[in-house]
């Protein structure tokens, strides 16, 4: 089975990047209708019934036809504002290991297992727990373990849902289709489970680990926090993997991290992810770093970490509409949300802003004797280095080193890594067909490599960095053309001017209506009481020109 890419269309329609149907946009603002009516256009039982159709519509059409219904039924924006942040009403449901199938819209067939609390009360919000298994690529279908796929050893003492998806060879954590798949399951989970949506959160272990690192790269909206266990976000890099991408590193500043290695893990010990870790700290990104004495690739730490994790989650919500957002892509269409705003074009602009570059990780230090070959042979020989001085020559083979002979396949570099510096070295060599013996003292001199890049680029990019204080949004942007600001009533006092400016230049002042079609359109997209938008307003980065909806 080839893996299967999402198509743009499908991805907008379900990351919110494309609208609902244009006849329901149509819809005015303000609707007739008052609370005392119990019959006709805005009576209760018309609201009601539209209200009850709006909450169980399932697939992208039912859904569609439901918001339209909803914004023909005359409800008002207050009233439906009102409802939307109460929430659907939720009915008993089945509780212990349940498992589910569902068909994502790019039309692969995704199996997942909940564990849900035996005493689960539909009147409270649950925390919830994504939990992404690891041995992906040794998995060569999408069918579910003979052991269900329930949390096991890994489950918390706080009552919570646990949400184990399932990934496979042709559908790694690393794909487009995973992003789906994680956002099309915490919407069915939410239609039947009261989640609290400010506590969710993405862990995994080996594989499951790196994919929540990539879940956050992609997609952050939904979720409070990652936590990656055992993983490690170079694999992500690795050209031998089908990562969908590209990834940008400045994406993981949105979400705090809470990341466990093992000090023996023969596939990243942590040695190997500290300086990542580091990096992440430089970034800005929040972290709780937890390495593990002794540990290996396992979880046999978790008793001992498990009531720190589940502190981190308590004392981590999610805050769905924060003050501080920074998002980069690539695609204008797909993976170009985090919250509140939306990167709708890209294109370099004269206003661009210098931001910096996350993706630049820096390479260490690093001993340098001076000398470069091919196998034992010498090609190149520093000036001023320790090398020249001990007479090494451009050409020279290198016969053996003290009193080991040199294979004529290694490195010379290789074979130096192994002295320590300040030692007495002797060196024989064959030059121009003649033996010749150096020595010296092996003194490498300590360089530092200028940063490299985490991960290849191959297209364009935009970013925007924006700060809210008050009704003023301030923005830097690089590559971006176009974007919009999704105004929430919790955030914004709309009966006073919106203030946005770009890249030092304000390219809108002015009052922004609260709109009942913009209302439903995010609810529907989003599903989240917590997170409701009463106004799209479209920014045209190059020219100032702009729209709210």
């Amino acid at each position: 089975m080839k893996t299967r890419r999402v198509c743009a269309a499908v991805l907008g329609a379900l990351l919110a990047f494309t609208p609902l149907p244009r006849r329901m946009l149509s819809a005015q603002a303000t609707q007739p209708g008052s609370a005392g009516n119990t019959t006709g256009p805005g009576s209760h039982a018309d609201v009601d019934a539209a209200f009850a159709r709006f909450w169980s519509a399932a697939g992208p059409d039912e859904v569609a036809r439901a918001t339209e219904d909803l914004a023909r039924s005359g409800v008002s924006f207050a009233e439906a504002y009102k409802r939307l942040r109460q929430g659907r009403p939720y009915a008993a449901q089945r509780t212990g290991l349940v498992p589910f199938t569902l068909r994502t819209s790019d039309g692969v067939e995704h199996h997942y297992a909940l564990t849900v609390p035996e005493t689960y009360d539909p009147t409270r919000k649950y925390q919830a727990r994504f939990q992404l298994h690891g041995g992906v690529m040794m998995r060569h279908d999408n069918q579910p373990p003979a052991s269900g796929g329930g949390i096991g050893a890994l489950a918390g003492d706080v009552d919570q849902i646990y949400i184990v998806p399932f990934a496979w060879d042709a559908a790694p954590w690393w794909s487009d289709d995973q992003v789906l798949n994680l956002r099309e399951t915490l919407a069915a989970v939410k239609r039947l489970y009261n989640l609290d949506e400010n506590r969710i959160v993405v862990s995994g272990v080996s594989d499951g680990g790196t994919g929540a690192y990539y879940i956050a790269l992609r997609d952050t909206t939904p979720y409070a926090a990652f936590l990656p266990l055992n993983g490690f976000w170079g694999v992500l890099a690795n050209h031998d993997l089908p990562v969908d991408g590209p990834l940008y590193p400045g994406n993981m500043r949105n979400k705090p991290f809470f990341i466990v290695n093992g000090e023996r893990d023969p596939l990243y010990p942590a040695d190997v992810v500290n300086p990542a870790v580091e990096h992440y700290r430089r970034m800005g990104v929040s972290v709780d770093y937890r390495p593990q004495a002794g540990a290996g690739h396992n979880t046999q730490w978790w008793p001992s970490v498990k009531d720190s994790f589940e502190a981190f989650v308590r004392d981590h919500p999610r805050d769905p509409l924060p003050d501080k957002v920074t998002w980069e892509t690539a695609n204008p269409v797909a993976f170009n949300r985090a919250h509140w705003l939306v990167v709708d074009a890209l294109g370099a602009t004269r206003d661009d802003s210098p931001l910096d570059d996350p993706n630049l990780v820096p390479s260490g230090t690093r001993l340098e004797f001076g000398v470069h070959s091919i196998g034992n042979r010498v090609n190149r020989v520093l000036p001023g280095s320790n090398a020249e001085q001990i007479g090494l020559k451009k050409g020279d083979a290198l016969v053996r080193l003290n009193e080991e002979s040199v294979h004529v396949s290694i490195d010379i570099e290789e074979v130096f890594a192994r002295i320590t510096p300040g030692s007495p070295i002797t060196l024989l060599v064959a030059r121009d067909n003649a033996p010749v013996e150096l020595s010296g003292t092996y003194q490498p001199r300590s360089v530092s490599d200028p940063p490299h890049p985490m991960f290849d680029r191959g297209v364009p990019s935009g970013r925007v960095d924006l700060i809210r204080a008050g009704n003023t949004v301030t923005t830097r942007t690089r590559g971006v053309a176009g974007l919009t600001l999704l105004l929430s009533p919790d955030r914004f006092d709309l009966s006073k001017p919106v203030t946005v400016v770009v890249n030092g230049r304000t390219a809108f002042r002015g009052r922004v209506e609260a709109r009942l079609p913009t209302l439903l359109k995010w609810a529907a997209i989003d599903g989240d009481r917590t997170m409701l938008f009463a106004a799209e307003l479209h920014v045209a980065v190059a020219t100032g020109k702009r729209s709210a909806d």
